[in-house]
C-alpha cells in the first residue's frame, strides 16, 4: 500500500497539514492533510477523492459520543478521535456525516454500506472480527460503578453491592454480571440516562456500565457523582470497518499509532473524558491484525 503523505507525516507535518477546529464539543484542533496520497483503488483514495465519509457513532453516551439537544453536530471522545482518523484522509470536521448507531446496528451498517467506519464504544471481540474489521484498540476500559459523591467511601467496589439497588441496561452483561457475582438487586433501564436520573433522584444507589461510559455522566456533573473503584472486565474500543479491507487496516493501525505518539490523542481524551478529572492514560498495543 502507498501511503505516500501518511508516511511522510512526521517530517512534512508543518507544512502539509492544517487545522481545523472542533466543532460540536471538546476544545481540541484536528490535523487535516492537505491532498494525502493513497494507492489507487483503496478505501483511502476513495474517500479522500470525495472528500467525504459517514462514520457511525453512538448519540446517547456523554462524554464518549453524544448528540447535545438542539444540536446536529455529536461531541465526545469516540467523535474526536473519528475527526482524527477523517483529518488523515484529507476530511474537515464539517463533511463528516455523522450516523447515529446502536449496539445492534454496527456490523449491519458496515455491512450494507450505510457507514464507512464505525467509532462507537465498539469493543473488540474474535465473534465481530468474524463479521467485520475492527482496528485498534484505541482505548481500553472495563466496567465499573458510578455513585453519588456521598456515597463514594461506602460503595467503593464490586464487593460492596450485596443487596445494593443497581441500574444498568436491560439486558445487558453488565446487569448480569453484578447480580449473579456480586449478589447486586439488579434494577434495569432501557437507557443509561434513564439509570443515571434514577441514581441522582435517590431510587438506585448504584449504576454499572463501560467506566468509559459512566465517566462521561461523571463529567456532566462532577460535584455530584463518582466513578468509583477498579474496573472489574476488559473492554478494548477499536474501529470498525469492513472484513477483509488489509489496506484499510493498515491504515488505522497507522493513524492510530500516530496520534498515541503526535498528542493529537491526548487532546482527543483531554478535551472529552478528561473533563470528569481522570488522568489520561497511557494508550493501549494496537493489535497487529484487524480480523479473527
Amino acid at each position: 500500500m502507498a501511503l505516500k503523505k501518511t508516511k511522510a507525516f512526521a517530517t512534512m507535518a508543518a507544512l502539509a497539514l492544517t487545522l481545523a477546529a472542533c466543532g460540536g464539543g471538546g476544545d481540541s484542533d484536528v490535523a487535516v492533510e492537505d491532498s494525502p496520497e493513497f494507492e489507487s483503488g483503496t478505501t483511502m483514495a476513495e474517500l479522500a477523492d470525495a472528500g467525504k465519509v459517514t462514520i457511525g457513532v453512538k448519540f446517547d453516551q456523554p462524554g464518549i459520543g453524544f448528540m447535545p439537544p438542539g444540536a446536529d453536530v455529536p461531541e465526545g471522545f469516540d467523535i474526536e478521535m473519528a475527526k482524527i482518523v477523517a483529518g488523515k484522509l484529507g476530511i474537515a470536521p464539517e463533511d463528516i456525516t455523522w450516523k447515529e448507531t446502536v449496539s445492534d446496528n454496527r456490523e449491519p451498517f458496515l455491512e450494507n454500506g450505510t457507514v464507512d467506519l464505525v467509532l462507537a464504544s465498539y469493543s473488540i471481540t474474535e465473534e465481530r472480527r468474524g463479521v467485520v474489521g475492527q482496528a485498534g484498540p484505541y482505548y481500553v476500559t472495563g466496567q465499573q460503578l458510578l455513585v453519588r459523591e456521598e456515597d463514594k467511601d461506602k460503595i467503593t467496589g464490586p464487593d460492596d453491592l450485596e443487596g445494593v439497588k443497581t441500574c444498568s441496561v436491560t439486558g445487558s452483561t453488565s446487569i448480569k454480571t453484578v447480580e449473579e457475582e456480586f449478589g447486586a438487586e439488579p434494577v434495569p433501564f432501557d437507557t443509561y440516562s434513564a439509570c443515571v436520573t434514577q441514581l441522582e433522584n435517590g431510587s438506585v444507589d448504584v449504576v454499572t456500565t463501560d467506566g468509559a461510559i459512566l465517566l462521561g455522566y461523571a463529567a456532566e456533573t462532577p460535584d455530584e457523582l463518582e466513578v468509583v473503584g477498579e474496573a472489574f472486565s476488559e473492554e478494548r474500543y477499536g474501529i470498525g470497518f469492513q472484513k477483509d479491507d488489509a489496506e484499510m487496516c493498515e491504515f488505522l493501525t497507522t493513524t492510530l499509532t500516530d496520534s498515541f505518539e503526535d498528542g493529537s490523542y491526548d487532546e482527543a481524551f483531554q478535551s472529552t473524558l478528561g473533563e470528569s478529572g481522570v488522568e489520561t492514560p497511557e494508550p493501549p498495543a494496537v493489535d497487529e491484525g484487524c480480523t479473527a
